[in-house]
Parts: structure tokens; C-alpha cells; sequence
């Protein structure tokens, strides 16, 4: 089972009341103040883990709610602090305020964690409100409430390389081959429903993460067909692999195909219409099909390769090029990245501000 949208209510832990006592021994009837603080409740925690790639194992438990933190006690005893809870999600994961909205956390990296329900602080007992004009206070704080909210998990698949395509384009097909990942292969359209990942080694140190996205079809960039959801798995990934199927079972023309998948790219996000991307037509073991590849690299004024994942024709070809694409947009990240960390160290007074003389009304 796969899911990679859930709801959550999260509730932290109210912190515990503070003790109202004063010493009383043998010898010291009329002893100060001694009562303790309230320990803190727990806080609820996203954070991104290993061992989990999808949001399913949360389906079930929609409410998490942390422990109260222990009341404070006497002989200036502190209440115990409950323990936190940690909810873990795969990387890739974005929390959001379901009520406002607006993004709490973007949970790229292994480790990363957002706090989405703070814990309630412990009460202070009447010891802390002793002065010198007021030796024995009979005042003390209740706990904190913790919060509590509804939270939106959403997972984007963190890929290097996503193979986009129509529905039954041999997607599936090829990351098998490329990879030991077992994705349902049959033939008819929308056979994926949801990511598949597949780790491709080259040789050497060169491998990467290639993800087989569910089929897009014209109007996906509006939720057609569940766009959306399938759409949203393309963000995370540096290169495009465009599979384009030869003979289209429908009778479509090969290049309507292509532009299709194009133009949902580019109405979903400019961003993803940006991105680096690599075309190629699939079941290269059909006759014609090079025919095919000929007159789409003439048609779009790009070269456009042949590739079989039954034969094997062409696949050491495309993972060179993935290899290549993938060096360069890693480049151009870095040096991005080196730009901004440059231009956040230059102070402010130093940085270069054009400012334009206002027009006169006319």
C-alpha cells in the first residue's frame, strides 16, 4: 500500500501543576516554601527517517497525542517531564498547518524534524514566588496547555531522475530493467498508481535514484486523472527521462504525445517545464519504430534515441546521458548555492541597491 497525503490531529502533553507546600519537621514547625515545579509535557515531532518510503504505515493512527508532564512535588521535588513523540516520515516530506496552510517544515534530509505541537511548560510550585517581603506565598502556577492542531503530511518522492511518459508508455518496463525494482508491468494504461523507486548503478561510483511516475494525460496539471498527485513526484527530480511510445494504441501521432506531457509540465509549474530532459522512444524492438525516432528528432529539432528495455538496445546509452545530465545539474546547484551563501555574507550596507526616481503623474 502506498499513500503519500495523510491528515493528522497532534495534541502535546500539558505540563504539569505546580506544588503548594511548606517544610514542616520536627524541629522546624513553621518551616518556607518547598513546593516544586511541574515537569513539561511531550511535544510531537515530525522527522524524516530511514526505513520508511511512503506515508502508509500513518493511515491508521490519525491522533497522537503526547503525555502531561507530573505535578511538582514537595521538598521543592520537580514533576517529571514526559517523554516527546516522534512521527517519522520518509525524506521528502512536507508538513503543513492544515487550518492556515502555510508550510512548517520541508523535510528534505535524513534526520531533518519539525516540532508541530509544542509542549506545555511545567507550572512553577509556590518556592519560586518567595521574596523578601513575602517568606511564605501560598501562590503557584497550573501547566501550560500544549498545543494542538491539525497537521498535512504530503510526501514528494525524492528522485534523481523521473520517467515521465503517456499511460503504458513502458515506464514500468524500463525501470525494472535498469534496476531490481519490481513495479506492476501489464499491458494497459495506468498500470502504475504510484511511485515506483529503483536504484541504477553504472559502474563505479555512478548510480542514482530513478523513479517511475504514474502516467500523465492531457489536463493533468488541473487534477485530471489525479494530475496533481502525480504531477507533485516531479519537483524533487534533477533530469527528465521522456519515453514516447512509437505506436500509440489509440492512433495518436507520437509528437502530440510528447507535447502533451509538455504543455502539462509547463501549466503545472514554469519551474518544471525547466527542467533537463532527455527524450527517447520506447519498444525500439517494434519494426518502424526507429523511423519513428528519425522523424521526431527532425520535428523537434533534437536528437531522439531509440531504446528497448526487452532487448536491452540503447539502455547504456541513456544511463551515460542520465550521467552526464546529472554531474551538470549538481554543478549548477553547487554553484548556485555558493552564490547565495556569498551574497548573505556581504554586508548590508555594502550590497549594490538601484533605486528609481518616482514618474511624474501625468
Amino acid at each position: 500500500m502506498f499513500a503519500d497525503r495523510v491528515e493528522l490531529f497532534v495534541k502535546a502533553g500539558d505540563g504539569g501543576r505546580g506544588m503548594c507546600s511548606f517544610r514542616r519537621e520536627k524541629y522546624v514547625p513553621k518551616g518556607g516554601p518547598d513546593g516544586g515545579d511541574g515537569g513539561d509535557g511531550g511535544s510531537i515531532i515530525v522527522r524524516a527517517m530511514p526505513d520508511t518510503d511512503n506515508l502508509a504505515p500513518l493511515i491508521h493512527r490519525k491522533f497522537w497525542k503526547a503525555q502531561n508532564g507530573q505535578p511538582g512535588g514537595t521538598s521543592q521535588c520537580h514533576g517529571k517531564m514526559a517523554d516527546d513523540i516522534i512521527i517519522p516520515v520518509p525524506p521528502g516530506t512536507i508538513v503543513r498547518d492544515r487550518e492556515r496552510g502555510h508550510i512548517l517544515k520541508d523535510l528534505k534530509e535524513m534526520g531533518e524534524q519539525v516540532v508541530v505541537a509544542q509542549a506545555g511548560r511545567g507550572g512553577r510550585g509556590n518556592k519560586a514566588f518567595a521574596t523578601s517581603t513575602n517568606r511564605a506565598p501560598r501562590e503557584f502556577q497550573p501547566g501550560g496547555e500544549g498545543e494542538e492542531r491539525w497537521i498535512v503530511l504530503e510526501l514528494k518522492v525524492i528522485a534523481d531522475v523521473g520517467l515521465i511518459g503517456l499511460p503504458n508508455a513502458g515506464k514500468s518496463t524500463l525501470l525494472s530493467r535498469l534496476s531490481r525494482a519490481m513495479p506492476e508491468i501489464a499491458d494497459y494504461p495506468f498500470t502504475t498508481k504510484y511511485p515506483n523507486l529503483g536504484m541504477v548503478s553504472v559502474g563505479g561510483d555512478n548510480a542514482f535514484v530513478m523513479a517511475d511516475l504514474p502516467g500523465l494525460i492531457e489536463g493533468a496539471h488541473t487534477g485530471v486523472g489525479l494530475g496533481h498527485e502525480f504531477l507533485k513526484h516531479v519537483d524533487r527530480t534533477r533530469v527528465l527521462v521522456h519515453l514516447i511510445e512509437p505506436f500509440p494504441t489509440d492512433g495518436a501521432d507520437p509528437l502530440d504525445n510528447y507535447r502533451t506531457i509538455r504543455k502539462e509540465l509547463e501549466m503545472y509549474s514554469p519551474d518544471l517545464g525547466k527542467k533537463r530532459e532527455l527524450a527517447f522512444v520506447s519498444k525500439s524492438e517494434l519494426p518502424g519504430s526507429e523511423e519513428v525516432a528519425k522523424r521526431l528528432s527532425a520535428q523537434l529539432g533534437f536528437e531522439v534515441k531509440n531504446i528497448s528495455a526487452v532487448t536491452g538496445q540503447g539502455l547504456n546509452v541513456l544511463c551515460g546521458n542520465v550521467v552526464r545530465e546529472l554531474a551538470e545539474a549538481k554543478l549548477r546547484e553547487k554553484e548556485e548555492t555558493a552564490k547565495e551563501k556569498r551574497w548573505e555574507e556581504i554586508p548590508a550596507q555594502e550590497r549594490a541597491w538601484t533605486a528609481q526616481e518616482p514618474s511624474a503623474p501625468s
